[in-house]
């Protein structure tokens, strides 16, 4: 296969600056949105929120994710990739500090939409800002990993901090101050980049013209990335709860929920490499559909019995995230290309995701039980290994387009 780097671009900004750029935006897109699950219930509790609005607010990542998303390549087109990204981390620490700075939960609704659609900006730009920049394959890893990472330490972190200090805002509050943590240096890089912006220019350089929505690769991998996202938001929000009913602590539920998270580290730290390299990832996708289909057949039968297998299992399915994500650079060649492709894949994928945590609380609060819920579930491992099978085989998308 030829190198998914084929034709990278170089970079004036030393790698290390890089890495480490890449790093701190990495760790800081999904906390704010895994973190509210390990502790749904005290901050329903804390203030007044109904199981609806509860349903609501953990399908608002996806939604966020997705109409938000839409909008950022053509954000960054206006002021630049890499002050996009830092406008975006931007909103997201003022969001996640306001939110807890109330009782009202049309404000707390309204302060999370605005931290959710900094990190939509982030998951758009970061892909293309890599492919812009070189060093594509560490890169993406890097990323890919960080991901993984801020999810499982938002989910792991979160309940035990809120047990410790007796409230759920300072569980949630301390992940708006780890993302003012980047800020610092993606200003520079903004105002680096503004002094010099045709080095950092992507959409100003030839690239194939065709419509994204044109290439069967990219359709499919939207197809991926959104039923498997659709899960990773209906774990985060509601996972953590299908282990309280069945008996498990609130600490050990969120431990479980970080176990899923986890094994994706492993993936996230291999997969770009794994792409890179193999002729296809065909046994691979079956293998993802299969395990996710078995770790929802344990939670409908037995749930508190193994429940480390279920959330192992889960979390092996999960590795099409990583997946994905690598693929977004790796189905491309051109850095305007993947631009589009992440523009056309995530919003559409966070759009179909954001669905999922919604639907999961009507069924459950109409059912009363989580059966149906998880019946249902088991059976999008079939349009998301038909998906991964067709995004499998090394194909680029500036070919099909």
């Amino acid at each position: 296969m030829p190198d998914a780097d084929a034709r990278p671009r170089s970079s004036a900004v030393p790698f290390g600056i890089l890495l480490v750029a890449v790093v701190l935006v990495s760790v800081n897109l999904r906390p704010g949105a895994s973190s509210p699950g390990p502790v749904l219930e005290e901050v329903r509790e804390g203030l007044g929120m109904s199981a609806g609005v509860a349903g609501a607010m953990t399908g608002l990542p996806g939604l966020c994710f997705g109409l938000v998303g839409a909008l950022a390549v053509g954000f960054a087109r206006r002021v630049g990739m890499t002050a996009a990204i830092a406008i975006g981390l931007t909103a997201a620490t003022v969001g996640l500090l306001l939110r807890v700075a109330t009782d009202d939960v049309p404000v707390f609704l309204l302060f999370t939409l605005v931290a959710l659609a900094g990190m939509a900006v982030g998951n758009v730009l970061v892909p293309a800002w890599i492919k812009a920049h070189g060093h594509a394959v560490v890169l993406m890893t890097v990323y890919g990993t960080g991901l993984v990472v801020g999810g499982t330490v938002g989910s792991l972190v979160t309940a035990p901090v809120t047990e410790a200090s007796g409230s759920w805002k300072t569980g949630l509050g301390m992940w708006g101050l780890m993302v003012a943590l980047a800020l610092p240096l993606w200003g520079w890089l903004a105002l680096r980049e503004r002094r010099s912006p045709a080095e950092h220019d992507v959409s100003g350089e030839a690239a194939p013209s065709g419509r994204i929505a044109h290439s069967p690769t990219a359709v499919a991998l939207t197809v991926l990335f959104g039923v498997q996202s659709m899960h990773a938001y209906v774990q985060f929000g509601w996972l953590p709860q299908i282990y309280r009913d069945a008996g498990i602590s609130a600490s050990s539920a969120g431990a479980l929920q970080a176990l899923l998270s986890s094994v994706g580290i492993a993936g996230a730290l291999v997969m770009p490499t794994i792409i890179a390299r193999s002729r296809g990832l065909h046994a691979l996708m079956i293998a993802f559909g299969v395990m996710l289909a078995l770790g929802y057949a344990g939670l409908l039968v037995a749930p508190a019995t193994v429940p480390w297998l279920w959330a192992l299992l889960l979390g092996l399915s999960g590795l099409a995230f990583p997946t994905a994500i690598a693929l977004i650079t790796a189905r491309t060649r051109h850095p305007s290309v993947t631009a589009q492709l992440s523009g056309f894949v995530q919003p559409i994928g966070y759009a179909l995701a954001a669905i999922g945590p919604f639907v999961v609380g009507l069924i459950h609060e109409a059912t009363g039980d989580w059966q149906l819920v998880i019946v249902l579930l088991a059976l999008t491992s079939v349009p998301l290994t038909l998906a991964g099978l067709r995004v499998a085989s090394p194909t680029y998308v500036d070919d099909e387009i």
